[in-house]
């Protein structure tokens, strides 16, 4: 089997645009790496390719799945280790690209899932212990102290999905892990920018058209770009002051994907060029090429 690629970073550096020019000069599919653009409708608040900016290419775990539906880590790695085999058959190379660490992890390195489910009460923690507890887990994850009914069902998701200690840094395939990262000011006005951009493509559209799902929906209440309008649709809070919470949201998941990348992975980072991306492109083809 040819090495998988995977494109990893921070939202906002690049990755989808890299992983399309890399995918048409290698012949590859491209598997979606991002939880929140499984789902359909929430499409401009995950920043989710454009059916005319995946030109052609074939993508992956896209739009799978209805909002109110619920999808798991262990269900990604599933349907990734299917979707490995399938595109491997066909002679394809395969492109995995997305900022969800724990998801693109658990699919390639060797993590093991109980389906069982145990419900636990955790009656003898404190929120602020449950939340320290997840946090150990998945650093990415990120929910209120004061919110202890979705700490508690958190909690119990992660932990009757164990890793086996000994294996979880064991790949299972040959893989090749791309990095994409700048500045922290620049990834910061970058994200600025890019909220701003988001609303001026109808991001309040997209989420008065998904208020209905909110009260079911788990990827509504916890997503980036979504859980923050809550107050706006349902308590009359200011515009503003959501945008300013998405802003803030954003910067500090980008941090914690760095923290994630850096420490979970073996990387090889490459400073993106927002002024001639093509200069970006060459350095990782070539990196590729050299290395094969």
């Amino acid at each position: 089997m040819k090495e998988i690629i995977v494109i990893v970073g921070p939202t906002g550096i690049g990755k989808t645009k890299l992983s399309i020019m890399l995918a048409k000069t290698l012949d590859a599919e491209i598997i979606n790496g991002d939880s929140v653009s499984i789902y359909k409708g929430l499409d401009i608040g995950s920043a989710k390719p454009t059916i005319e900016e995946r030109e052609n290419i074939p993508h992956h775990l896209i739009d799978i799945k209805k909002p109110e539906e619920e999808y798991t880590v262990y269900d990604y790695q599933k349907d990734v280790r299917k979707l490995i085999e399938d595109i491997h058959k066909r002679g394809k190379r395969i492109i995995i690209v997305g900022g969800t660490g724990l998801y693109i992890k658990a699919a390639l390195y060797h993590y093991e899932f109980q389906e069982e489910k145990i419900k636990k009460s955790y009656e003898e923690l404190t929120n602020e212990e449950i939340q320290e507890k997840i946090r150990k887990i998945n650093s990415t994850i990120e929910i209120h102290v004061n919110n202890r009914k979705r700490l508690v069902r958190t909690l119990n998701r992660l932990e009757n999905n164990p890793v086996i200690p000994n294996k979880k840094d064991e790949a299972l395939y040959p893989i090749r892990i791309i990095g994409l990262k700048t500045e922290r000011e620049t990834l910061y006005e970058r994200i600025h920018q890019r909220v701003d951009q988001m609303m001026r493509d109808g991001l309040l559209e997209e989420i008065e058209k998904l208020k209905p799902y909110y009260e079911k929906s788990r990827v509504l209440n916890t997503a980036i770009s979504y859980k923050e309008f809550k107050g706006y649709l349902f308590e009359n809070q200011p515009l503003e002051e959501v945008l300013e919470q998405v802003k803030k949201d954003t910067r500090n998941y980008a941090k914690r994907q760095y923290t994630f990348f850096k420490h979970q992975m073996d990387v090889e980072w490459f400073e993106t060029n927002f002024e001639d991306f093509m200069i970006t492109y060459q350095r990782v083809l070539s990196f590729l090429e050299k290395n094969k």
